[in-house]
């Protein structure tokens, strides 16, 4: 597992403390991907099921759990793609600003 993973893992612990609802992936372009779910947070599969599927490169992703980057805005730039629920995806963009 990268440390981008494990520093990610560890920052979406925080924020997420009980988990999500549904199942979420957060996939980083070249580093790998994280789920989370009722259970929790944890490093992942690339191709791991989840009911939405977040996928940024690190810089972004990295911005968006400093509160650099908005997860609206890199959204709508193109830097933050959804595959699955969009209001799911909404929720998580919620807990990361």
């Amino acid at each position: 597992m990268s440390d981008v993973i494990t520093a990610a893992v560890e920052a979406l612990r925080k924020r997420l403390p009980d988990g999500f609802a549904q199942t979420a992936k957060f996939l980083i372009e070249d580093e790998g991907a994280i789920v989370v779910d009722p259970d929790g947070v944890r490093a992942a599969d690339d191709d791991a099921e989840a009911d939405v599927t977040l996928i940024a490169s690190r810089e972004t992703f990295e911005g968006m759990l400093d509160g650099d980057v908005s997860p609206t805005s890199a959204f709508m730039t193109g830097k933050l793609k959804v595959d699955g629920s969009m209001g799911l995806a909404m929720q998580l963009g919620s807990a990361l600003s």
